[in-house]
This record gives C-alpha cells, structure tokens and sequence, in this order.
C-alpha cells in the first residue's frame, strides 16, 4: 500500500518498510508512532484510491522511530558590501528517523 501523510507541516509518500526523516517528534529510540493525518490511500498499483477531505477516514500509518538526532550543520551568512559587516552563524536541525511499519485504511 502507498500513503501520503503529513507531519511537521511537510507531505511525505511512503510505502511500507521506507525509512523517513522528518521534524523532531519528540519520541524515544523504539517507541512506535501512530500518525493519523493521512491524506490519501492506495494500493500499489494505484487503480484503488481513498482520497480525504482533508483526512482519510479510518486511516493510520503506524511507524518505528529509530533514531532521533541533529542532521549536518547548516552555515548562514550575512554580509553587507562597504560597510564591513558580516556574521557567520550554524544551524542544526533536529529530526526523527521513522520506519513505516503498516499501513492501514
């Protein structure tokens, strides 16, 4: 089955056993999530669609988080010409690592 689900303001289309990041969720290495905002349903050839308002009903895709951790670091630059002001500063993101278990719906 394939599903499009939205977490952390974000769209993502998984399918069972994909391996996801997406914003920190705030869970511990193991626990399983349940997310329920899932936009649209398919099977895998895409002739049966389940299409929400904006929710399929009925419909979860249960998840593993594997790791929870900062990705690479991001450098930001600011810099004005003639007037000799620049800044450089870093930026890490935090972010969860899921594993679709099921889908459902």
């Amino acid at each position: 089955m394939i599903a499009v689900i939205k977490t952390g303001g974000k769209q993502y289309k998984v399918k069972e056993n994909d391996v996801l990041k997406v914003e920190k969720l705030g869970k511990k290495e193991g626990d399983e999530v349940t997310l329920k905002d899932v936009l649209l349903v398919s099977d895998d050839e895409g002739k049966k669609i389940s299409l929400g308002t904006p929710n399929v009903k009925g419909a979860q895709v249960v998840c593993k988080v594997l790791e929870e951790k900062q990705a690479k670091k991001v450098m930001v630059v600011k810099y004005k010409s003639k007037t000799r002001y620049h800044r450089t500063k870093g930026h890490r993101q935090w972010y969860t690592k899921l594993q679709i278990q099921k889908i459902t719906g």
